[in-house]
């Protein structure tokens, strides 16, 4: 019973963030208006030459469907990620407002964040169409980095392993009530700028392996290493605990997914579970190109899982 007050009011918050977007957003619009309207440059025919003069451009041939997305890393990578395997290789057209390293309680609760999101679907919509889907992604950096030490007790103590009560705190209070948080703000805003809600998906990650591996070497937009830091300063050096720790966070913060995804004001959204979907056998750095990303080879292999929800 607690847990659904919690998730009513997390809804709620969320609506009101949405309204709070949405009353910018009109402002911006008029102001935009205006801008249009005034202008002595509008083109009303595009063309282009042809062998008897001008004639009007062929339309653009139309895509298998456009989306939009918010999320961390997983959507926003240097080189290769979801969003770009989505356009190259199976033809969706995407709208991005991710960033590298944005947490969900940034995505939730930064209202920036929702007025770009906003952005993006008042622009889709004014090339006649409606969004296929959202996409929805975040989590790692919530618990990875500098946090992740404090969800483990000291591989030396009594009571080693992860920390129970701050594992809970993180993933099934904050990070759910945060998911919660954002998947009503932006139903509401789908409501209210395209009359309908639309299918939103959200994934878990699949089982990263903490061998101490950072961006190109531990340089650049995102450094890292996220987790083996933290496996080291409390005491775990042996790979084989690390892994089964992981595994465990994994499988929790993907069970948190679900729940989120099962009640009942989120009929319209999808959890994708992505676990498996790399390898973590000997040939795992085929497939891991660090501690908390995909090789190219691995994110064609979970972008294939999108599309096939899609």
């Amino acid at each position: 019973m607690a847990k659904k007050r919690t998730v009513t009011k997390a809804v709620k918050i969320g609506r009101s963030m949405a309204e709070e977007t949405l009353r910018r957003r009109r402002k911006a619009a008029a102001t935009r208006k205006r801008a249009i309207a005034s202008s002595a440059t509008l083109e009303t025919l595009s063309v282009t030459p042809g062998p008897k003069g001008l004639i009007a451009k062929a339309p653009v041939p139309a895509s298998v469907g456009v989306l939009i997305a918010e999320g961390d890393s997983w959507f926003d990578y240097p080189f290769h990620d979801v969003l770009n395997d989505l356009e190259d290789s199976y033809g969706f057209d995407v709208e991005s407002v991710a960033h590298k390293g944005d947490t969900v309680e940034d995505m939730a609760y930064a209202g920036g964040q929702l007025d770009e999101f906003a952005r993006r679907v008042e622009k889709v919509l004014r090339t006649g169409v409606k969004p296929r889907a959202i996409l929805l992604s975040g989590g790692g950096n919530d618990v990875a980095g500098e946090e992740f030490a404090i969800l483990l007790n000291h591989a030396t103590s009594g009571i080693a392993g992860l920390n129970e009560s701050i594992v809970t705190g993180v993933i099934d209070e904050r990070l759910h009530d945060a998911y919660a948080t954002i998947l009503s703000a932006i139903t509401a805003l789908c409501e209210r700028q395209i009359g309908e809600t639309v299918p939103i998906i959200i994934h878990g990650y699949d089982y990263p392996v903490p061998d101490g591996r950072g961006f190109l070497g531990g340089w650049g937009p995102l450094p890292g290493p996220w987790l083996e830091p933290g496996f080291r300063r409390k005491g775990y050096g042996a790979m084989a605990s690390r892994r089964s720790l992981v595994v465990t966070l994994i499988d929790r913060f993907n069970a948190m997914l679900q729940r989120v995804a099962g009640h009942a004001p989120f009929s319209h959204v999808r959890y994708l579970d992505l676990r498996k979907t790399l390898s973590g056998g000997p040939n795992y750095k085929d497939w891991w190109a660090n501690e908390l990303h995909p090789t190219a080879k691995g994110f064609e292999a979970v972008t294939a899982k999108f599309a096939a929800i899609l």
